[in-house]
């Protein structure tokens, strides 16, 4: 018998097809609470009392445990991040009538603490926000996607918030929050701020916050999220200090990776200057402070510590270390007894002498007090020049010759201030052999200094630092590096755009996974200034026909950007076959890339691409082509954009009021002669 063709679906049973299907009555009566023994057995309607819905009371959040947040419900959810997040939300309790955007809480339960932490999450509508256009897609590279309808802000507040009411628009304004993340509605996000213990937090180390907003973002499905390190402590740059020390910066552990470089940095070029560093030898180091401590930590740690990156990791290893109860042992002496001297004591004189007991001995001119004053000032001046960095004689003159007016008194106290203790620093004056000129510099004074020491034969026990000698060594040791190695270390430093990419997981389940991307017009394509972004992810069944992906394709495109507010997809690329067939018999694969053609998309709005309207150009002489966030100005001839720090506009100057770039202030010295032959001829 000859098979019985298929009939082609109608066009009203493919919107039936495309509008969203009530809950069955089973779902229902599986999401209802299950009612006691006691309340089912009395008859219906007895003892119910209907309340007002002014008087009834709203929840105030879902609670969930603080390392299960979202969830095992979440952590199943297989649909795009626009149907996710609109699942989870729901579940989440009101945030009262605050005016603004729609608010909803859940919290977080810790049982170590006892702690209650409050996550908010603020729906905002393109439409209706002041500030549609994302600054941050914009710093990400993401400048030509198209603009979301919705942007979501999941916010955990400060400690000191936790029980006061904000309304939404006094919340967003703020910038003390402990997680702040934005995800626009096709699954791009930012982690605009993250703080720890070390940003007031009294419950939630930077750790746990990093490890909320990771499972969450998981769980929603999002497709990528980037940030811009600027975490510093202690007055070091995280992402230098624990690049050098461990190869990788604090959020390569939840699988950041660097996304792009400022002013133009190649991978090659940032790995090649974090190795330079790593591989410096701490005993080329200029700080005296570094190479004296570093002994202490070699004969403590029993290890060489020969380069920056070893004695790096030791120091942040040490900070956890606790003091032990007896002084760690003394290595014996490897050379026979009989060949060691006689036990014998002596008297030493010490290394240098306080400023106050120098003067003292001095027939001059001037006062004591006079010449402690002028000391503090040159003190003053080497400390302005920073600790540990090294100052010419002259240098120093001319620095303290703003305050000293007394020329000889200046004078004299620069030829008698070296190795010398001026407050709680020692004054060091050396010889320097390849500029043959004298240099002054600062070393912090540990403990006071002893008049009379008996030294030993034996070897000195070695002291246990304290947590705030191992900062004080790690402040020593990044400056030393940053002094040595600057041009290496401000690579490093322009290298703070990182993020992560979530793949589209379709080998989780049994459903199926596209990329829709639109494919404009001949007429269309001559309008867009900007490359066309990646496309929406659609999830469908198996079994989907041709057609029901159209009409999903066409809800998935609709429902996420106000650009295509009014589309009607029509046809799809990458498929074969009639609207009936199944899209697993047409050629594609789940992950595969489908175009839509059709018709509809608004050319006139303003919320097209996330980078406006503006067809702005960057063409920087280091090599960048694009917004990188830096500081940036436009040659008022040509209006080409250019990094300031690259055409030599330090940061604290402000941008003159007439730039022009290499290539126009050229072209106009190249036409000055012949501009002034015209002139003469025309006179």
């Amino acid at each position: 018998a000859e098979p019985r063709p298929r009939a082609m679906p109608s066009i009203r049973a493919l919107m039936r097809l495309a509008a969203p299907r009530p809950p069955r009555a089973d779902a229902v009566a599986e999401e209802s609470p299950p009612s006691s023994s006691s309340s089912a057995s009395k008859p219906a309607g007895a003892g119910r009392r209907s309340v007002p819905p002014q008087q009834q009371q709203q929840p105030q959040g879902r609670a969930y445990p603080l390392r299960d947040f979202p969830g095992s419900e979440a952590a199943a959810l297989c649909g795009a991040f626009r149907d996710n997040a609109r699942w989870l939300l729901a579940r989440w309790g009101p945030v009262g009538a605050s005016p603004g955007p729609a608010a909803r809480r859940a919290f977080l339960s810790d049982d170590r603490t006892g702690a209650l932490v409050p996550v908010v999450a603020v729906e905002v509508l393109a439409a209706s926000s002041p500030a549609p256009l994302c600054d941050l897609c914009r710093c990400a590279g993401w400048s030509h996607h198209w603009v979301s309808k919705r942007s979501y802000h999941f916010i955990i507040p400060a400690d000191a918030d936790w029980d006061r009411h904000f309304g939404t628009d006094a919340l967003l304004g703020r910038n003390d929050h402990l997680l702040h993340g934005l995800i626009h509605c096709n699954g791009f996000g930012h982690l605009v701020a993250l703080r720890g213990r070390d940003g007031g937090s009294a419950f939630l180390s930077g750790h746990d916050i990093m490890d909320i907003w990771d499972r969450l973002c998981s769980a929603l499905r999002v497709r990528a999220v980037s940030l811009v390190d600027f975490s510093r402590k202690q007055s070091m740059d995280l992402r230098l200090l624990l690049g050098v020390a461990n190869g990788e910066t604090w959020f390569t552990r939840w699988g950041y990776c660097l996304a792009r470089r400022c002013f133009n940095m190649s991978t090659s070029t940032y790995a090649t200057a974090l190795e330079s560093l790593a591989s410096l030898h701490v005993d080329h180091l200029r700080s005296r402070h570094v190479r004296r401590v570093v002994t202490i930590y070699r004969r403590l740690s029993n290890k060489p510590l020969m380069t920056v990156r070893e004695f790096l990791r030791c120091l942040l290893d040490w900070k956890r270390h606790e003091a032990p109860l007896t002084p760690p042992p003394v290595k014996p002496c490897s050379r026979l007894p009989f060949l060691l001297p006689k036990p014998c004591t002596m008297k030493r004189s010490p290394p240098c002498k306080r400023f106050e007991d120098v003067v003292e001995r001095l027939n001059c001119r001037f006062s004591k007090k006079r010449l402690v004053n002028a000391a503090e000032v040159v003190v003053e001046k080497l400390l302005e020049h920073g600790n540990d960095a090294e100052m010419t004689r002259q240098a120093v003159r001319d620095a303290a010759r703003v305050e000293i007016g007394d020329t000889g008194l200046l004078d004299f106290v620069i030829k008698s201030v070296g190795d010398t203790v001026v407050g709680n620093h020692v004054v060091r004056r050396l010889h320097n052999t390849a500029t043959r000129v004298l240099e002054f510099s600062l070393e912090e004074l540990e403990e006071p200094v002893q008049m009379d020491v008996e030294v030993q034969n034996t070897r000195p026990a070695a002291q246990w630092p304290s947590a705030v000698d191992v900062e004080r060594d790690l402040r020593a040791v990044y400056r030393a590096m940053v002094e040595a190695l600057s041009d290496a270390a401000q690579a490093v430093l322009d290298c703070k755009h990182w993020v992560k990419c979530w793949g589209l997981g379709d080998e989780s389940d049994d459903q199926l996974r596209f990329l829709v991307e639109w494919r404009p017009q001949p007429w269309e394509a001559a309008e867009l200034t900007r490359p066309l972004p990646s496309g929406e992810i659609i999830v469908v069944p198996v079994h989907t026909s041709i057609g029901e992906l159209i009409i999903q394709a066409e809800h998935a495109l609709r429902d996420t950007y106000c650009f295509f507010e009014e589309f009607q997809a029509e046809t799809l690329d990458g498929i074969t076959g009639e609207k009936w067939d199944p899209v697993v018999l047409g050629g594609a694969e789940s992950g595969d890339t489908i175009g839509v053609h059709g018709h509809g998309a608004d050319m006139e709005t303003g919320l097209r691409c996330q980078g406006g309207l503006d067809t702005w150009e960057v063409r920087c002489v280091c090599g960048a082509q694009d917004d990188d966030g830096e500081r940036m100005v436009a040659c008022d001839a040509c209006d080409v954009w250019h990094h300031t720090r690259c055409v030599g506009i330090a940061d604290s100057e402000a941008v003159p009021p007439l730039f022009l770039c290499i290539l126009c202030g050229g072209a106009l010295l190249a036409a000055g002669p012949i501009l002034e032959e015209a002139l003469t001829l025309a006179k």
